[in-house]
Order: structure tokens, then sequence, then C-alpha cells
């Protein structure tokens, strides 16, 4: 059985780019997914708070994931590129990034 591990992140869409968004990662890229995927996430899933264009992040990854190494990768870096004008970014075009820390669990056995 492969260990995993959970992870939880706040990033910044500009308001009035929900449909724009949605689109893009609607069409993301194969080079991109397979990175992702090598990288060791097993499931990425983004969730829209539309009133205040907060975007909730769910990983769950591998405990011997190589995530760290995506943003080294030209895909990686095109794709900030690609969603710099509708996000909130860092001077690298990298997606400002707000981790969560879990404070409740229900695990139904």
């Amino acid at each position: 059985m492969t260990k995993t591990e959970e992870i939880a992140f706040v990033l910044y869409l500009i308001k009035g780019n929900e449909v724009e968004y949605q689109r893009r990662h609607d069409e993301i890229w194969p080079e991109l997914s397979a990175a992702i995927k090598e990288a060791g996430i097993l499931d990425y899933q983004i969730f829209l708070e539309p009133r205040t264009g907060q975007l909730f992040a769910y990983q769950k990854r591998r405990v011997d994931h190589s995530v760290d190494l995506l943003p080294g990768l030209p895909v990686m870096r095109e794709w900030w590129d690609y969603m710099a004008d509708i996000m909130e970014v860092n001077a690298d075009n990298s997606p400002v990034v707000q981790p969560l820390e879990r404070v409740f669990q229900f695990l139904a056995e």
C-alpha cells in the first residue's frame, strides 16, 4: 500500500476570471498532467469560493513525492506564465499560495 499525505492551500483568483480559470483547467496540458502525476500527486482538487475569488486546493500525494521539483520544470513555468494574468502571482509568476493547517478530520470506518 502506498503511503500518502494530504495538504491544502489557498490560491487567489482575480475577480471576474472564474469562467476563464475553469476553461483553462478543463484544457490542462497533457505534459503538465504527466508531470503532476510523475511528481507523486495522486489527487489534486481545486474549489472556488465565488464571493472572494479564493481557490481552495487539496492534494493527496505519496510521501516520497517530488513535488518540490515541479517549479524547475519548463512546463510548470510555462503554466504559471499562462495563468499569471488571471491570478495573484509572485514576481516569478508562481501563484501566491497560503498553506492551510488541518483543524478537523472525520473518517468514517
